[in-house]
Parts: C-alpha cells; structure tokens; sequence
C-alpha cells in the first residue's frame, strides 16, 4: 500500500485526555503512542491478501519475519494459474491468507488452498478500503495489512461434507420450486382453453394426466379417445372425462403446443 503521508500522527481526543501515536517511516523512522504504547502489534507476520475477480486474482505477500518479503503479483484464475499462486505461497513459506467473498468466485481459490494455509474468509463490507483509491493493488495490500494484525473478521465456511450437503438440499429446493411453477403454468394453460381436466382429475401430471396431456399435445381432440387414456382410479371417472365434449376442443392445438413445453419441464 503507498505511503502518502510518511511522516504523520493520529489523534484520539477525549473530554480529559488525547491518545496520540506518532509513524515515521522515513529517516529517522519512529513509530510511538503517546504515555509510551506499543505500536500495534503483528499477529501474522507472514501472510497474505487476495483481491480476487472473474479472471484475475491480485496477491500481495507481506512478510516481517526473516527473511522479509514483501511484493504483489498478479495470477489468472485457472486452475494451473492457481496451483502456481499457491506454490508462489509456499515459497515465501506464508502461513494466512485472506480474500474477500466475491460472488462465487472465491470458492475455487478456497478449494485449492485450503489444506496447506489458514484461510480466512472475509465480508467485504467490514474492510472496506477509503474511498477514492481504490486498485486492485491497493485491495490486496489492504487486506493482507488488515490480516497482518488480526483485523478481519472471518466469516464461517463449513466443512467440504456439509458444502457438499448443502448444494444438494439448495439444488432439490430450487428443482421442486420449479417443477410447482411450470405445473401452476399448465394449470393456467388448461383454463385459459377451457379445458377442465383438472374439475376432474385431483393430479393432472398424475400418470392419467400425463397421457391426456401427451395426447392433446399429438393433436388428438375426441374426448371418447381421450377419456380411455385413463389409468387407475381415473378410470372410475371416465364418465365424467368422456360426456363433456366441450372440455376437449377450444384452442386445442394452440394449448397443446404450449403445453407440451411445460411437460417436458416438469
């Protein structure tokens, strides 16, 4: 991160008291609290932050230990970009690394890094940089500067099994939502040509329904026809399905074209 000012001092004014520190990175350099404080105090003293994007990842290693190291570099997002990110990691023998969570982008990069250093995960609004100098450079040094001294918050990611768990049980929920939506649709379908399968049957993408339905979709409009493509218990309520011709030919062909993409949905 640049260093605009080299020589400056920050106050915390109170009622009866100002906290003061004064930072000096220039010659001679000083770094002192006012009654005598330590300067803050480095957790992590090899680390690293990653900025991390679509198609690019910018990392910057900061290293206070010997031997000291620090520098940013930039590294693509496939895989083999990432395995050479993490060994460039491991040269400069890091032990934390930090990113922000950017969309799903983080997820490979925490995949491939996660048995050989400490991740830490954070939210993007808790280390939000000053406004108005934002880089990609500046987002990297930022966060490993924020990592360094035990800054970040980090944010909970579960174990690979539960991850696993959990996509299955997300994927389910959004496949059952979907298959309620395009059914509702059919239903609207029906109505809107005026075909009444569903006064008669309690399930129409039941098996009975489903090969009503197929046979609308092939054009077929003899209720009689339609009526024996009953299966089941349906068959009890032929009568009802064969006696009413009216409920088979309004806009037949149109609703069952429309139809036929729903089916094929659910």
């Amino acid at each position: 991160m640049q260093v605009l000012y080299p020589r400056c001092a920050g106050l915390d004014v109170h009622k009866d008291m100002v906290m003061a520190r004064v930072r000096c990175v220039n010659d001679p350099p000083h770094d002192e609290r006012y009654r005598g404080g330590p300067a803050m105090q480095v957790l992590y003293p090899r680390c690293a932050g990653l900025d991390v994007h679509k198609d690019m990842v910018m990392a910057r290693v900061r290293c206070v230990s010997d031997p000291p190291h620090d520098e940013v570099r930039s590294f693509g997002t496939t895989t083999s970009a990432l395995l050479e990110l993490s060994d460039w990691l491991a040269e400069h023998a890091v032990t934390h690394v930090a990113m922000e969570a950017t969309g799903v982008y983080w997820k490979p990069i925490w995949h491939l890094l996660e048995e050989h250093f400490q991740l830490v995960l954070a939210n993007a609004q808790h280390i939000k940089n000053v406004p108005g100098r934002k880089t990609d450079v500046n987002d990297a040094s930022w966060i490993a500067d924020l990592l360094a001294h035990g800054l970040i918050r980090s944010s909970f990611v579960p174990p690979t099994p539960i991850q696993e768990l959990r996509d299955l049980t997300r994927t389910r929920k959004q496949l059952v939502r979907e298959i309620s939506q395009h059914s509702l649709r059919i239903q609207k379908t029906l109505e809107d040509a005026n075909l009444k399968l569903g006064s008669v049957l309690s399930n129409v993408l039941g098996n009975s329904g489903r090969a009503i339905l197929a046979a609308l979709i092939a054009g077929e409009s003899d209720p009689e026809k339609l009526a024996d493509l009953a299966q089941g218990s349906a068959r009890k309520k032929r009568a009802e399905l064969g006696n009413e011709p009216n409920w088979w030919r309004p806009c037949a062909g149109v609703s069952g074209r429309i139809t036929g993409n729903c089916c094929e949905s659910t």
